[in-house]
């Protein structure tokens, strides 16, 4: 194979891959939240090397409080 055509490939490749991420990030928020923690948990552990915590740390999610869990609307509280 051509090193140009194999270059595009990948590069179609690529893209198709972050087309997919991020339009499960958008449809299934949720799933996606879980499946990072679960990447990443593996990685963060005291006994890996500091590339791979440093890896983990990067694809573990953020933190969020009570309110950022969904949003932080306060759509949820009682109705007045």
């Amino acid at each position: 194979m051509e090193t140009g055509l194999l270059l595009q490939y990948l590069l179609i490749a690529l893209a198709v891959v972050a087309s997919a991420a991020y339009v499960l990030n958008r449809q299934l928020p949720a799933f996606t939240r879980r499946l990072r923690v679960a990447c990443a948990v593996p990685m963060v552990r005291e006994r890996r090397p500091g590339w791979m915590r440093a890896l983990g740390r990067w694809i573990a999610p953020r933190a969020t409080g009570a309110a950022g869990a969904c949003g932080g609307c306060d759509g949820c509280g009682p109705a007045d």
